[in-house]
């Protein structure tokens, strides 16, 4: 057997297992979600959330400073970015504070 021949014969191989590889793992990806991301740095905070009526996904940044909270979303029709809501967080009432009434007892 020549070597020249051989260098094809392992090359050829080779091609053809890597080219086994992609397809496996091509064939079991799955879309990434960014769901559950945060940042923060200074008085901002940014996550990402989904919506499941338009199945898109948001940017909340919020501002610890300011008490307010904006949602972005991404239109790919216009290839831009749009405020879709803005909430002050001031005007909330206090998380997990619940009704300040007391409870009876029976």
């Amino acid at each position: 057997m020549d070597s020249k021949n051989f260098a094809i014969g392992v090359l050829s191989t080779t091609a053809v297992i890597l080219l086994v590889g992609v397809l496996i793992i091509h064939g079991n990806s799955k879309p990434a979600f960014a769901s559950g991301m945060t940042a923060s740095g200074g008085k901002y905070i940014l996550t990402v959330g989904s919506v499941s009526i338009n199945d898109e996904e948001l940017v909340f940044v919020i501002d610890t400073g300011a008490k307010k909270m904006l949602a972005y979303r991404f239109d790919t029709g216009g290839g831009q970015i749009q405020i879709v809501s803005g909430v002050n967080l001031a005007d909330l009432p206090a998380a997990g504070g619940g009704s300040k009434s007391k409870s009876r007892r029976p």
